[in-house]
Formats: structure tokens, C-alpha cells, sequence
């Protein structure tokens, strides 16, 4: 077994939240006064935890008060709709029953907040996923490395035996930032040429190619 533990990104990697973080931030906004945004805004501006999307989706120039207001209604209505439309990424279900066969340790790391994380854990990861780690106060987001060296501790795991695995170019960093090789999926929310560009060097296009390249 080349590695003992895989770390997983969660949207974009795992699962496909897009929709359900589009109509969260467009409530938000609506509700504030503000335009709405795109399904392709809504991809561009996600990655580096929510309130890095709603800074990003308000207009510029709003004033702070107002981003803050609209931040705190994200979250309200979020927690409640953050599994409306999710789903995993077809061939992701049959990845994670082949890793836990093979005894592999695995996490996810998320900038979503800890009760999305806790949500999505609880639909969709129970009996496989062993930690699951969201933003919450007190410990800095992605690209920070310590959400991952976080999980790595609770698994048990050195670097050397770990692998992680995400769709953007906050994940790259991440990985380097902690230490770890990155795998780089083809299917989430960046492009390989994006993905290329920020330094991935591993890839896989399809769910299946990261088991292959783990062992």
C-alpha cells in the first residue's frame, strides 16, 4: 500500500454542492437588497470558506455592516438547504466502499462551515469517512495547512503516509503547505488548464484513477 490515509476536499472533490451554495447566496443577496449572481459567479467565487463567497458575491463598494448582514443570512438559510440538491459525484460512492475495503484512513477537509461539513458527513459519509473537519472559530481555513495536519493527527497518520485530494488551486496549496502530494480531480469546479497553471502536476479524471493512483 503506497500511502495509509487519504485526505478528501469535500465540494468539488466529493460532492457537487454548487446548486444549493448558488440558491443559499442569491437568498442572501435578495434579501439584502443586492443583485443576484450566476450559477458560473457562484463556481468562480467558492473555495476559500463562505465568507471569502459572500464578500465576494456582494458588489463592490457594499458597505461592511450590509456584507455582514448578508453573510449571516447565508449561513441561516445554508444550514438548513446545504443538502437540497447535493449529491456525490457519480463513481464517488463506489471509491470511498473500495478504499474502506482496502483499510485505507480517511478525512475530509472542508472551508465549508462545521455544520455543513457535519450535515453532508452524516447523508452521505457514515461508516467510511473517519474525520471530518469544517471551518469553525479558532483554527485558520484552507490554504492554511492546519485543518489538515488537524485531521492527520486524528487519524494517526505521518506525511509520509498521506495522500490528499482536491479540485482547485486553494487545494494545491494546502497540500504544499502541509507537506503532501496532491491529486487533482477533473470533474469539480476548475479546469485542468486552471489547475495546471497553479502547480498541479497529478490528476485524476475520473473517481476511479484515485484509487489506482494510491496504491
Amino acid at each position: 500500500m503506497r500511502y495509509k490515509a487519504i485526505i478528501f476536499d469535500l465540494d468539488g472533490t466529493l460532492t457537487d454542492t454548487l446548486e444549493d451554495l448558488f440558491l443559499s447566496v442569491n437568498h442572501a443577496l435578495q434579501g439584502c437588497g443586492l443583485p443576484a449572481r450566476s450559477l458560473g459567479e457562484v463556481q468562480h467565487f467558492v473555495g476559500n470558506g463562505v465568507r471569502k463567497l459572500i464578500e465576494r458575491a456582494v458588489p463592490q463598494g457594499t458597505r461592511p455592516t450590509v456584507t455582514e448582514q448578508c453573510f449571516e443570512a447565508f449561513r441561516a438559510y445554508y444550514v438548513i438547504h446545504c443538502h437540497d440538491h447535493a449529491s456525490l459525484y457519480p463513481g464517488i460512492a463506489a471509491l470511498l466502499m473500495a478504499l474502506h475495503a482496502k483499510g485505507y484512513r480517511m478525512a475530509v477537509v472542508s472551508n465549508k462551515l462545521q455544520s455543513g461539513v457535519d450535515e453532508l458527513a452524516r447523508i452521505f459519509f457514515q461508516g467510511v469517512i473517519d474525520v471530518a473537519i469544517g471551518e469553525r472559530p479558532g483554527i485558520p481555513r484552507k490554504p492554511a495547512p492546519d485543518m489538515v495536519l488537524e485531521a492527520m493527527g486524528r487519524l494517526g497518520v505521518s506525511k509520509d503516509e498521506t495522500v490528499y485530494v482536491g479540485d482547485s488551486d486553494v487545494d494545491i496549496q494546502t497540500a504544499v503547505g502541509a507537506g503532501l502530494p496532491c491529486i487533482s480531480v477533473l470533474w469539480g469546479y476548475r479546469s485542468r488548464d486552471f489547475l495546471a497553471c497553479h502547480g498541479a502536476t497529478v490528476f485524476a479524471r475520473t473517481p476511479q484513477d484515485i484509487l489506482s493512483l494510491v496504491q
